[in-house]
């Protein structure tokens, strides 16, 4: 299997590594099956002669016109994590010659991958529009707001579509690189993750902070400022839009349209965010804390947990 990494200039240090350091693990260990894969050949390559990490280091890369084709191109992060500075790094004139290569070699046959914001060079392609996709979970508005047209789901740690697949924030690059991995050799993705320490992880959710995400717009933060009072009383979408000063039409828009969820789907957010925080932090019973969130029983607060963590309440308490 050849797999391209394109590098551009100020790439995340951790996300190169990992992406690299998996791949170079998964042909070391090949050897020790009974039936290994083909080797993974890894090329980095550039749009220019010159790359540099964030933190200066050199990189060096294959200038995209001098080498084959390849069967997988993965695209690290870029070093700018934050929304202002991503927007100015996406605006370069590299990131326009990325996306040429992108397109022409997604074109050819080849599988492309990102992860954490090279999910957003990988949608300044246009590849992604009406695809599944997943980015760094407190990027998710700005990824919302400019690519409409890439259905978003935030909380996954990877996601598959056709031909594309998409991995979450930082580390997610293990993942990104693990499932690389396991399209040629299941058993051999198995075996590199345990060496690597690697647990299956499919959900950013429990990483998620809630308010982060709705300082992106100010009646998304007024709902948000609402919903942690309300909490032990329950939700009305009527009472949410009076305390938000909006309608329940523009209410549930605005939420769609910044977070990717309805009203009542971020109001459980909240729930789930506090009642993990109670189970590490407190001795109260399931029912105690289900009683603080607004659920009569424990019953309801634990299938909540383990629908939206996939975790349950004794691995929340372990984890504390």
């Amino acid at each position: 299997m050849r797999i391209h990494l394109l590098v551009l200039d100020g790439v995340f240090d951790l996300g190169l590594a990992a992406l690299t350091d998996t791949l170079s693990t998964a042909n070391a260990l090949a050897g020790s099956l009974e039936q290994p894969p083909a080797p993974i050949e890894v090329t980095l390559v550039g749009v220019r002669r010159r790359v540099r990490t964030a933190q200066g280091l050199t990189v060096p890369v294959v200038p995209v016109h001098g080498v084959q084709n390849p069967d997988v191109v993965l695209m690290p992060a870029l070093g700018a994590k934050m929304p202002d500075t991503l927007a100015a790094r996406l605006a370069c004139a590299d990131v326009a010659d990325a996306v040429v290569a992108l397109q022409q070699w997604s074109g050819a046959g080849a599988a492309v991958g990102a992860a954490c914001t090279g999910t957003f060079l990988l949608a300044e392609s246009a590849l992604l529009d009406g695809q599944r996709a997943t980015t760094s979970w407190w990027l998710a508005p700005m990824f919302r707001q400019r690519y409409p047209r890439v259905l978003l789901d935030d909380s996954r740690m990877l996601v598959n579509s056709a031909g594309f697949t998409t991995a979450g924030a930082a580390l997610a690059h293990l993942d990104l690189a693990l499932s690389i991995v396991r399209s040629c050799s299941p058993t051999l993705a198995a075996l590199a993750a345990r060496y690597l320490l690697v647990e299956a992880r499919g959900s950013q959710a429990e990483f998620v902070i809630p308010d982060h995400l709705a300082h992106a717009d100010p009646v998304v933060q007024r709902f948000e400022g609402w919903a942690r009072r309300q909490l032990a009383h329950g939700f009305s979408l009527a009472e949410a839009a009076v305390a938000t000063g909006t309608s329940e039409r523009t209410l549930a828009r605005r939420l769609q349209g910044v977070l990717g969820r309805s009203p009542l789907s971020y109001f459980q957010d909240l729930r789930v965010e506090r009642a993990v925080h109670l189970l590490r932090t407190s001795t109260d019973s399931v029912d105690q804390i289900a009683a603080q969130i607004g659920y009569s029983d424990g019953v309801t607060l634990r299938a909540l947990l383990r629908r939206k963590l996939g975790r349950g309440v004794r691995e929340l308490r372990a984890g504390g």
